[in-house]
């Protein structure tokens, strides 16, 4: 633990209180000065262009980043961009090892950003802070447009690890941000043991949002759930973060909190934005990159990996970035009843790495796997674990309500989904733990990186 982390844990409630509702405020005021507010007026604008229009700007955003690129990365000063498909494909392992020839500008001058290192190590890109106004202008545009606005009660479910088991023993799950009203819960203590505090919080705040980790919720909610139990009152929207947002997620969120999920993709590295409208789908937004969705050969697909391309990373150039995430596009002639031009797509379907390797059927991806819950009672949360391509190991955290009948039930439906020659070795636990950046997994697979 940090220094600052152990004076953290030692002050009075109070006192902890008081500094995380002062620094969020400040950290606010950096997000939200400079060129924020014409970036807010821009992209309120942006919504209402014509076609014709609307390329035109996407046009010109294009070729002044790179223009920009050229001028100012060393990396990309021997590349012409007159042809995308041309440029070389940026890997996590260039920004990692290469970010002092790939960044304009150095650490002082602009605004750090860290990614949570989930499937490897974690890795450091900087954003001019023009990049994170217009980023925040987006993003806050996004949520208002479903009713969101600073100030309204909220419920935050991320990454930052500020309680510790003493503050657990004493009833306690969250921080409180009392400047904004913002309630900050941990995801690294939620289990069947500690339900009760969180549950009883959340009643008590009765937020009107929730934003944060789908997985972290939706654990909260699938414990309440399976004790018949919904919240005293109605949650308006929930935002979901940094995590794929699986078809039970939204099915059991909305049944315990009463709200509807409204989903966005982007990323701690500065990824495009894909965002959900009112109707429920998903739009690529034009002005904010570039997605080129290819298939194992790196050729263009409907559905595969996607290279990121994002022009609101002046500070660490994302050009044909490989992100790792996989998208399925819709039909390019569909278009959306809410009236948007903009891009659809059918679905986010996660990690490229978050699938297990079968002999029978090749890949199986996060959405199949997670879907091996379906009907089956008493399984709180579960974990598949691949080391070999023979086996995996399962292991599952479960309540009174899991038996023989429903294990039974359970392994059927992973063996439907991984095939027979697949060896499944299930565990029970008490529980399972989150990652370091606080996010649950639900597949963990060490051979992913030898047939990415």
């Amino acid at each position: 633990m940090a220094i600052k982390e152990k004076i953290f844990s030692k002050a009075p409630r109070l006192l902890q209180n008081s500094a995380i509702s002062l620094f969020n405020s400040y950290q606010y005021k950096i997000w939200h000065g400079g060129a924020y507010k014409k970036f807010r007026g821009y992209y309120a604008q942006a919504d209402s262009l014509s076609e014709s229009d609307l390329m035109r700007e996407v046009e010109a955003k294009k070729n002044n980043f790179f223009k920009y690129v050229k001028a100012h990365s060393s990396w990309y000063k021997k590349y012409e961009f007159d042809n995308l498909e041309l440029l070389p494909i940026l890997e996590k392992s260039d920004i990692i090892n290469h970010l002092d020839d790939i960044k304009t500008i150095a650490e002082k001058e602009g605004l750090v950003s860290l990614t949570g290192g989930t499937t490897g190590a974690s890795m450091k890109v900087i954003y001019t802070k023009a990049d994170m106004h217009e980023r925040f202008a987006i993003l806050d545009h996004f949520r208002a447009q479903h009713g969101y606005k600073l100030g309204e009660k909220t419920a935050w479910f991320s990454g930052k690890n500020l309680i510790s088991e003493a503050d657990i023993t004493k009833g306690l799950c969250s921080h409180y941000d009392f400047i904004n009203k913002i309630r900050f819960y941990s995801t690294f203590h939620i289990n069947e043991r500690n339900f009760d505090i969180y549950w009883k919080s959340l009643n008590k705040f009765k937020p009107k949002f929730i934003v944060g980790f789908p997985s972290s919720v939706y654990e909260v909610c699938k414990m309440a759930d399976s004790k018949g139990l919904h919240l005293t009152h109605k949650v308006k929207v929930f935002f979901p973060t940094a995590e794929t947002v699986l078809p039970q997620h939204r099915e059991v969120i909305n049944r315990v909190m009463g709200c509807k999920l409204v989903d966005q993709y982007a990323s701690s590295e500065g990824a495009p934005f894909i965002l959900e409208c009112e109707a429920g789908n998903m739009h690529i937004h034009p002005l904010t990159g570039i997605f080129e969705v290819v298939n194992e050969d790196m050729q263009p697909a409907q559905e595969g990996e996607i290279l990121v391309t994002s022009f609101i990373t002046h500070g660490t150039p994302l050009i044909r970035y490989r992100i790792g995430d996989r998208i399925k596009q819709a039909q390019q002639n569909k278009r959306c009843n809410c009236g948007s031009i903009f891009p659809l797509i059918e679905k986010i379907e996660g990690r490229s790495t978050d699938y297990i390797l079968s002999p029978t059927y090749g890949k199986v991806n996060l959405g199949n796997i997670s879907n091996s819950t379906k009907n089956i009672n008493g399984i709180i949360k579960f974990q598949v674990i691949q080391h070999t391509p023979e086996a995996v190991q399962v292991l599952i955290v479960t309540n009174q309500d899991f038996n023989s009948s429903e294990k039974t039930k359970f392994i059927a439906a992973l063996t439907e989904r991984l095939g027979s020659q697949l060896e499944i070795k299930t565990k029970i636990v008490d529980d399972i733990p989150t990652e370091k950046s606080g996010k649950f997994r639900i597949v963990k697979n060490s051979l992913s990186s030898l047939y990415v």
